[in-house]
C-alpha cells in the first residue's frame, strides 16, 4: 500500500494525550480504582490496554489489574470476519463484583463487542462493564456504544483505521487506510 492512501487521523503527540484524557474520564467513572480490571480485546485492544493500564497507575499511584478478553469462539460472524490465531483470555483476578473496562483499538459492527460482553459471563459477573475504544468508525449492526471514545471517525466500509504502538509497530498514530 502506498502512502497516499494512508491518512494520520492522530500524530503520535495527539494519541499520547488522547490516552491521557481516556485514563482520566475513566478514573473520574470508577469509584474505586482498586476494583478495576482493564481487560483487552485482541490484539490491539490488548496493547492498548497496556498503555492505558500504565497511564492510569502514572495518574493514581496504584497498580491496575490489567488481562485479556478473546472473545473469538463468541462471534457469530466467523464466516464473514474470518479467524485469527485465538490469544488465550487471561484475567489477573476474578471479574465477580469488579468494575471492567474492555478496551480494544476500533468499533466497528459492534459485534466483537457482543461476543466480548457473553465470553465475559463465563467468567463471573462483574459489578460495572464499561468500553473503550481509540476510536468509533460507526457502521454499527447491533446497538452497542463505548463508555469512553478517543475519536470518531466516519469512514467507508471499504476503508480501515489501523492504531500503531512504537513498542509494537516503532511507530505512534491513528491512520485511516483508504481501499
Amino acid at each position: 500500500m502506498n502512502n497516499d492512501q494512508r491518512v494520520e487521523i492522530l500524530s503520535e503527540q495527539e494519541l499520547g494525550l488522547t490516552i491521557t484524557r481516556l485514563a482520566s474520564q475513566v478514573m473520574e467513572s470508577v469509584k474505586d480504582i482498586g476494583d478495576l480490571v482493564l481487560l483487552g480485546i485482541p490484539t490491539r485492544g490488548v496493547h492498548l490496554s497496556r498503555v492505558l493500564a500504565k497511564e492510569l497507575e502514572s495518574l493514581s499511584g496504584k497498580a491496575i489489574a490489567q488481562g485479556i478478553l478473546d472473545p473469538t469462539f463468541h462471534r457469530d460472524d466467523l464466516i464473514r470476519v474470518g479467524t485469527r490465531m485465538v490469544e488465550p483470555t487471561e484475567l489477573p483476578t476474578s471479574v465477580e463484583g469488579r468494575q471492567v473496562v474492555l478496551v480494544d483499538d476500533v468499533i466497528f459492527t459492534g459485534r466483537t463487542v457482543r461476543a466480548a460482553l457473553e465470553a465475559l459471563q463465563a467468567w463471573g459477573r462483574p459489578q460495572k462493564v464499561l468500553l473503550l475504544v481509540m476510536v468509533d468508525r460507526g457502521h454499527r449492526e447491533v446497538p452497542i456504544q463505548p463508555d469512553f471514545c478517543g475519536r470518531q471517525v466516519p469512514t467507508r466500509r471499504t476503508e480501515n483505521i489501523e492504531l500503531r504502538l512504537s513498542k509494537i509497530d516503532d511507530e505512534e498514530g491513528v491512520f485511516l487506510l483508504q481501499g
